[in-house]
């Protein structure tokens, strides 16, 4: 506003236009100062929160420019209507997640699942910095906190319901979120009830990586939770809490990935899968897998399955499970 500012000092050292200021002030003050007041305030007006590592943090009512340094709090952001200027790559990938990159327009890629660029960072100028301890940028909250609020919203092996309930609450939108899973929720019960001769069936997921099976989706994540909430059962190799993001399965030992319905996938889009789908046919015993036998072996978006995903990744695993097993 200073040339705003300017003119008003210009009126009213003009002893010859006193009335004219008069009027020139007023309308100023309606057209321009008060919404110029209000946005500031707006802009300025913060919430204090309480982090999932217990710190308490000052973040803005109405962030602006938010910087998302994991998966799943940028799969949560873009959920919420929310496009970072700031991201994280995908697992394995160069760019955002293959499942997110219709939604990203303006976001830079700022992070890996390993590190973050601060020097990158700090240019973007946030005034909120997102991200879980699935990243390594969470032995950098200091530094990620000298550049502006910092948030981590969920531990390791969150639930990710509970993980994206904090994303939204960071983003104050909590009720928002509450909406999001709440259809969601509505959709798995709808789906459970049309699984029919699948109900209970054991499905196994794996992503195929340098012509070998590694377990995915294990846990409290948007793949093990969603499988659990639609009744079906895991192998027992699939079982419990994983030791990693995931779990290399040896040659020797490809009997363990089967199940009724096996769910085949890479850190990339499908096209990808499908060329992984081919190279798997042609390892030996592979064909002995009763999933494939019966042709049950469902190539998927191996991007949202394979991330530490949010709700736009959960809703893609429910989708594909609902195509599958009640088609």
């Amino acid at each position: 506003m200073p040339s705003t500012r300017a003119s008003r000092r210009a009126v009213l050292t003009s002893a010859a236009a006193v009335m004219t200021g008069a009027l020139l002030l007023t309308a100023c003050g309606s057209d321009d100062g008060s919404s110029s007041a209000a946005a500031d305030s707006s802009a300025s007006a913060t919430r204090t929160i309480t982090d999932a590592q217990g710190r308490k943090v000052t973040v803005p009512a109405e962030p602006q420019n938010v910087v998302a340094l994991s998966e799943p709090t940028l799969d949560a952001a873009l959920a919420l209507g929310i496009e970072p200027v700031g991201a994280t790559a995908g697992r394995g990938q160069t760019g955002v997640s293959t499942y997110l990159a219709d939604k990203v327009s303006k976001a830079e890629v700022v992070a890996t699942v390993a590190e973050a660029d601060m020097e990158k960072l700090a240019t973007l100028q946030p005034d909120l910095i997102l991200l879980d301890e699935t990243t390594g940028a969470k032995t950098e909250l200091a530094k990620l906190q000298a550049i502006a609020p910092t948030v981590v919203t969920a531990k390791l092996n969150e639930d990710w319901k509970v993980a994206f309930t904090a994303t939204a609450d960071a983003l104050n939108k909590k009720e928002q979120g509450e909406g999001i899973l709440s259809d969601f929720d509505a959709d798995v019960a709808a789906t459970k009830e049309k699984l029919g001769a699948n109900s209970g069936a054991v499905v196994s997921v794996i992503r195929w990586q340098d012509n070998a099976p590694s377990v995915v989706g294990k846990g409290k994540g948007h793949v093990g939770s969603t499988l659990s909430a639609l009744g079906l059962d895991r192998p027992t190799d699939q079982q419990g809490e994983s030791s990693g993001h995931s779990e290399p399965v040896s040659l020797e030992k490809l009997t363990t990935i089967d199940g009724d319905w096996l769910f085949f996938g890479t850190l990339a889009d499908r096209t990808d899968g499908t060329k992984a789908y081919a190279e798997a046919q042609k390892v030996p015993n592979f064909s002995k897998l009763e999933a494939e036998k019966q042709g049950h072996v469902v190539v998927i978006q191996g991007s949202a399955w394979n991330s530490a995903g949010g709700p736009l990744a959960a809703r893609i695993v429910l989708d594909d499970v609902t195509t599958a097993l009640t088609g």
